[in-house]
């Protein structure tokens, strides 16, 4: 989740899937990150450029539920190839979409942007979309949180140029428990 300008715009409201008629609170989709795992990252080089030249990294992350698992905070720390990574995510369950909007900062910048991504679960994968700014041209972002254990899950980040009608992923975490939930 590179900083990237972002506005409010999901692609996907969640209302193709029932997540809007009442059929599904999902303000405990994320109790399964609780806790503290070893993340091994996957980085394509150069988004959206045609290239496929990936590098990969380590790091860790420290998931803590707040207001009765209706939020909850991130801390990931990895080594980079040139340098270091600290972030900060931060979920809001909002009741009345039943949705998810996920927050994100670094510490080299020190601000909590807008809601990044909106999203929600089904079927034990989660989906958050939204519509970013990157190198002045308009894209689509794309999460997915899949294989979900409770030792181990897989996140990932994909870019659209053409509003999610084909998807090139550019990030991928692979996340391992490392110690008991918290």
């Amino acid at each position: 989740m590179e900083s990237a300008e972002t506005a409010l715009t999901p692609l996907h409201d969640g209302s193709r899937d029932g997540s809007r008629d009442g059929s599904h609170d999902g303000s405990h989709d994320f109790d399964f990150l609780h806790g503290r795992w070893k993340v091994h990252h996957r980085r394509l080089r150069s988004p959206l450029s045609g290239s496929n030249e990936w590098y990969e990294f380590d790091g860790t992350a420290v998931e803590r539920a707040l207001w009765d698992c209706r939020a909850n905070v991130e801390e990931l720390d990895a080594k980079l190839p040139d340098g270091r990574l600290r972030g900060l995510a931060l979920r809001l369950y909002s009741p009345s979409s039943r949705q998810w909007a996920i927050h994100w900062s670094t510490a080299e910048n020190g601000m909590l942007d807008q809601p990044m991504m909106i999203g929600d679960f089904r079927n034990g994968c989660g989906k958050f979309y939204n519509q970013a700014a990157s190198e002045a041209r308009g894209i689509s972002v794309r999460l997915v949180w899949t294989g979900i254990t409770r030792t181990s899950w897989r996140w990932e980040q994909a870019y659209s140029t053409d509003r999610g009608t084909t998807w090139e992923t550019n990030w991928t975490m692979e996340f391992t428990r490392t110690a008991s939930r918290r």
